[in-house]
Order: C-alpha cells, then sequence, then structure tokens
C-alpha cells in the first residue's frame, strides 16, 4: 500500500506533464475521509457544439491527507460519445479559518469525440471554500484546467482549457446526508465545451 500511495504523489507531482480531464471535477475537493472509498453516479449535459446528455460513473478514494485519486467512464450522446479517465488531486493549502483550500488537479484521459479519439492532458489549479448555507455546510470551488488534446488520427495537438465553476455538500435531506451531492458549469474557454453536471457520491 505504501508503494502505491508514492505512485499516486508522483503522478499528482508531474501533472503538467501527465494529467487531463473527465466531465466535471467530483469530489476531489471535498473534504473526505481517508482510506474510505466512494462511488458517483454523474449526468452529464454538454451544451455547445456536439453536444448531449449521458451518465458518468467516478471511484474516489483518499490515500493522504493530501492526496485523492479518482478515476471513471463514461458514456454521451452527440459528438462527445465515450471517455475513459483516471487522476489526483494534490493539496497545496488546506482550508483552514479564512484561507480556502488550494489544490492541483491532474487527470488523463482518452476520449471520443467528433469521430475521432483524442487524449488529453491538463493541469486544473483549483480553490475550494466550506461555507454555512442556511445551517448546511457546502464546499463551493473554482478551477481552470488547462492542457493538451492529443488527436491519434491526425497526429496533431492543440491546446484546451475551461472554466469550471461548482459546489459540493451533503444532501440536505433526513435519511440521505451520507450521500454528495454536486452540481458544477463547465465554460469551454479554448478549444473545449461548455455544460453543466450533477453528481450522487456514496460512501462504500
Amino acid at each position: 500500500m505504501k508503494n502505491l500511495r508514492n505512485c499516486l504523489l508522483g503522478l499528482a507531482l508531474l501533472g503538467p506533464t501527465m494529467a487531463m480531464g473527465s466531465m466535471g471535477l467530483g469530489v476531489s475537493s471535498y473534504p473526505l475521509m481517508l482510506d474510505r472509498n466512494m462511488l458517483s453516479a454523474e449526468f452529464t449535459g454538454v451544451t455547445s457544439t456536439g453536444g448531449g446528455v449521458g451518465l458518468q460513473a467516478r471511484y474516489t478514494r483518499k490515500f493522504t491527507p493530501e492526496l485523492v485519486f479518482d478515476a471513471g467512464v463514461g458514456l454521451s450522446g452527440g459528438e462527445r460519445s465515450n471517455r475513459i479517465f483516471a487522476g489526483t488531486d494534490f493539496e497545496i493549502f488546506p482550508d483552514y479559518m479564512t484561507q480556502p483550500r488550494i489544490s492541483l488537479k491532474t487527470t488523463l484521459s482518452n476520449e471520443k469525440e467528433f469521430g475521432t479519439r483524442n487524449t488529453k492532458l491538463t493541469l486544473a489549479p483549483t480553490v475550494s471554500k466550506g461555507f454555512s448555507f442556511w445551517g448546511e455546510e457546502a464546499y463551493p470551488y473554482v478551477a481552470i484546467p488547462y492542457g493538451l488534446s492529443l488527436n491519434s488520427d491526425t497526429n496533431t495537438y492543440q491546446t484546451v482549457a475551461n472554466l469550471n465553476l461548482g459546489i459540493a455538500g451533503p444532501i440536505p435531506a433526513d435519511g440521505y446526508r451520507h450521500l454528495t451531492g454536486t452540481v458544477e458549469m463547465n465554460v469551454g474557454l479554448k478549444d473545449s465545451y461548455s455544460g453543466i453536471f450533477f453528481g450522487i457520491t456514496y460512501p462504500l
């Protein structure tokens, strides 16, 4: 287990050279229990060109106080039909007092878009902070994933960038507070897409 943790830590620190993205960031910026397995069911809705709705499944685990790992698969309608991804979130500064949590989210993904297969590598600086909303704690976050999209058919690449705005927190209903809900909006900034995503995470 120690060797696996060290390997994942190395993956996080090498984010600029081996990252990228799923649809949405998941719950990696949410305060998770150490060594707890989490399974998420996510609704994806792409609103820009080639858009469509779909579903995504994501596994998340916090291996150390600073390192979160996630991986998953997704299927969608439209021209962005399927994807597989894995990544890490490495905490640089914790959410403490007035200080927000600052982390780097890295991901490696392979996606089918507009009939071609693309491998995407990104690094996403992420800022989140816990707040109380009507007596319920929730964690808004903002991230800017930036990286490369490599087209395997033409052997070309382009830079991609997004702005992600979201919030995560316990489902505020009796009997469901053990579930974590997420809502996220994605705005395409450069050679990317816009959309809105919803997720529910269950602790295993």
